[in-house]
């Protein structure tokens, strides 16, 4: 049941006064193939990233976001050193807001315009990526699941902000 838009604990859900930052953005051009980082992307409304494997239209998974603060609590759970954001196989990495806060809010980074669908669970491949216990050191902390309602172009630096 949804909470009303007057609860106190509504209003303190809703109680986002810090943008976030862009710290990294990467593209899966297919499922095993390594990631590639860039500079700036181009998001197609209810679609993908360009130049990503979900480019085509993934619906809830247009794009996936994970928190930077989240990164070193990965490896040290993973007994993992030099974590690269490409490991993760995340789109991109952001700082300074809680992506939790952003599920079922619309936010924007750039010119675009997400809508926060769903956790953003690991996959099986994080025992390759990290080692043995990989998946388990990322579950809680697999970030967020977009879809993007406002195509456009977005870049490393600009701010996330809630909407």
């Amino acid at each position: 049941m949804p909470l009303s838009p007057d609860s106190p604990l509504a209003k303190l859900m809703a109680n986002l006064p810090h943008a976030g930052r862009v710290e990294w953005i990467g593209l899966r051009p297919a499922r095993t193939e390594a990631m590639t980082p860039v500079e700036v992307v181009d998001a197609a409304e209810g679609g993908g990233l360009a130049g990503d494997r979900y480019a085509g239209g993934s619906g809830s998974r247009g794009v996936t976001l994970i928190q930077a603060e989240h990164l070193p609590v990965i490896a040290a759970l993973a007994r993992y050193h030099g974590l690269e954001p490409a490991l993760l196989r995340r789109n991109v990495v952001v700082s300074g807001v809680p992506l939790i806060a952003l599920k079922e809010r619309r936010f924007r980074i750039g010119e675009v315009v997400l809508e926060g669908t769903e956790s953003c669970d690991p996959c099986s491949r994080m025992e390759d990526a990290l080692g043995a216990g990989g998946y388990n050191a990322m579950r809680g902390h697999g970030g967020l699941c977009a879809r993007i309602i406002v195509g456009g172009r977005f870049r490393i630096g600009d701010a996330v902000e809630p909407l």
